[in-house]
């Protein structure tokens, strides 16, 4: 099974000509026909692709990681130059997300919306057509979407920021909609984060329960490290190191302290993933 995997959005870029934004978003191109992952904030996703020469006609499916504006707010944009397309997701990627942060420097940290910024009625009028999975599925052949992950690592408590609207004000983000791709290939796993919201260590478990294999041979994406306790990055990184990766190439949200740690870490097995990334297998 022939794949290549290039990174399209991300807070980062070293080639002439491509925009980086904060977010992300890769390409997934197989036998079997193209993914989407993620669609960043929308400033780069078209131009990007456009740049590498990608058809964007030719992207069959779209899979959005969870409901935060810097993964979804380009799927606007690409239904514009796509018309209808398949979107799959969980359904509460369309609730009101938000991070306790400061406006701006010196301000008291008050809860900003972050969700995505489009409403359900005018994303299907302008193509979207959801297809809401909450489990495990195969949506191309050798290709896998997590569904919700279960959480069972103690230090996994994630960013502790992120909330949502209940009705006695606002609680800690349970995250259900956090999903990853996973492409099995004759290397090993191919498995793609958009956060990692519930958890590294939770989603290689869960992935490699679920396939009954342990050789993953690329990680590529966020992990959010930076954002969550130094207990949960050490511990992180301890598993890491004791499993059989031949690829950890993180990017977006790990963070610029957490990428520094992990590269120390994983030395020649570890890649930054910004902006033009890309994985041929």
């Amino acid at each position: 099974m022939g794949i290549k995997l290039t990174v399209v959005c991300e807070n980062t870029v070293t080639r002439p000509g491509f925009i980086g934004e904060h977010g992300f978003s890769a390409l997934l191109e197989t036998d079997n026909g193209n993914i989407l992952f993620d669609t960043g904030q929308g400033f780069s996703l078209i131009h990007n692709l456009l740049r590498f020469i990608k058809d964007v006609t030719k992207i069959e499916k779209v899979v959005l990681s969870h409901g935060h504006f810097d993964h979804t707010g380009g799927l606007l944009a690409f239904l514009g130059i796509r018309g209808p397309c398949q979107i799959i997701a969980h359904p509460d990627i369309l609730k009101e997300r938000f991070r306790l942060m400061s406006p701006a420097p010196g301000m008291e940290e008050k809860p900003v919306s972050i969700g995505i910024p489009w409403h359900e009625a005018y994303l299907t009028s302008r193509g979207a057509r959801f297809q809401w999975i909450l489990e495990w599925t195969e949506i191309l052949p050798h290709v896998y979407v997590t569904g919700v992950v279960p959480r069972k690592t103690p230090f996994e408590t994630g960013d502790p920021k992120f909330l949502v609207k209940t009705p006695d004000g606002f609680s800690p983000d349970p995250f259900l909609d956090d999903y990853s791709l996973i492409v099995d290939t004759p290397k090993g796993l191919v498995i793609i984060l958009g956060c990692a919201h519930a958890g590294t260590v939770n989603i290689l478990n869960y992935i490699t329960d679920r396939l009954g294999k342990g050789r993953i041979y690329a990680l590529v994406g966020g992990t959010h490290l930076d954002f969550s306790s130094s207990e949960q990055l050490e511990k992180t990184i301890e598993v890491l190191k004791n499993l059989d990766i031949e690829i950890i190439a993180v990017s977006h949200c790990t963070g610029q302290k957490a990428a520094v740690r992990m590269e120390k870490e994983f030395e020649s097995r570890f890649q930054f993933a910004p902006v033009g990334f890309q994985l041929i297998i």
